[in-house]
């Protein structure tokens, strides 16, 4: 009897500290990364009125898209977010594809069923410190709205968040640079495989398909990878991004090279890593670096993936 009535304590008090279901899963989801969340809205309140931390509440689909994989795998699970949401915020996940409790929040929120991605920042209150946002899907744009609420709340910028928005030095520094092809998902493959470009991202500009590419300068210069470009047939248009480009491009002959345009929008999640879906790696948590390159090589030469994964 004795241990009857402990068993029902234990649950009893498990009732009492959450709204929505266990505060820790056993094995995060993919679609919801490494943070450790906390399943208990009400008690974030409570939290956020001893703490002063804001509230950072994702509402995602699980089982999600190939889009809501992508999040978990490559923003949520980057070391230096985690760190951030973890350490500087009350993270709390709420599913958008569930009826009772999950339905009920969404419909305090005014939060759309089965959506992509959400984040949004709420006081003690429950109010947002800015405003909803959609499409918030990279690293870059999540930590410029962490800090924009962290100033808000007169917290402290934690120095992860300046390494994110390249506000102090890292080990590696990238540009951007897009490059106009007719078939993005084949620019996407071919450009991702070039040594020094960290990242590749799919979208429209001037009605054109481009492949967006992150380099590190230091590891391919941008004569070398307009060049490259130009030998792969996938830089049909080239758009620089900085004066330092600018410059840079006054030394090259090849035609085409414009600035970066206002238009630009990204491309569907179905269209970003065309040929890393469908394969084993899909699943897998990659850094953004690591799905590039397993995009760039996983169809034509499969050994090559072995020694991105490494890193």
């Amino acid at each position: 009897m004795k241990f009857i009535g402990l068993f029902f304590t234990f649950f009893v008090l498990l009732g009492i500290t959450t709204s929505l279901g266990p505060s820790l899963f056993a094995e995060n989801p993919v679609e919801i990364g490494k943070v450790i969340w906390g399943r208990d809205l009400e008690g974030a309140f409570q939290k956020a009125k001893g703490s002063k931390k804001p509230i950072f509440l994702l509402f995602q689909e699980v089982p999600g898209c190939s889009g809501c994989q992508q999040f978990g795998k490559e923003v949520l699970s980057d070391p230096l977010i985690v760190k951030v949401v973890e350490e500087s915020f009350i993270p709390v996940f709420v599913y958008n594809n569930r009826s009772g409790k999950e339905a009920e929040v969404l419909k305090r929120f005014q939060e759309p069923a089965w959506n992509f991605q959400v984040v949004r920042f709420l006081n003690e209150e429950g109010r947002d410190w800015i405003e909803r946002e959609e499409g918030i899907w990279t690293r870059e744009a999540l930590a410029k709205r962490m800090k924009i609420v962290l100033e808000k709340a007169k917290n402290a910028i934690p120095e992860e968040l300046s390494l994110l928005l390249g506000e102090k030095s890292a080990e590696k520094r990238s540009e951007r640079i897009a490059f106009a092809q007719s078939c993005f998902w084949n620019g996407e493959m071919r450009l991702g495989g070039v040594e020094g470009v960290t990242q590749t991202e799919v979208g429209f500009m001037e009605g054109r398909e481009v492949t967006v590419v992150d380099y590190d300068p230091q590891q391919v210069s941008l004569k070398q990878l307009i060049k490259k470009a130009h030998q792969m047939e996938v830089a049909d248009r080239i758009y620089l991004t900085s004066e330092t480009q600018k410059i840079e491009a006054k030394e090259l002959s090849f035609s085409g090279i414009a600035s970066w345009k206002s238009d630009y929008r990204r491309a569907p999640q179905s269209d970003q890593k065309r040929q890393l879906q469908g394969t084993i790696y899909e699943r897998q948590s990659l850094s953004a670096e690591q799905s590039t390159k397993v995009n760039a090589f996983v169809r034509t030469e499969p050994e090559k993936v072995v020694q991105y994964l490494k890193r």
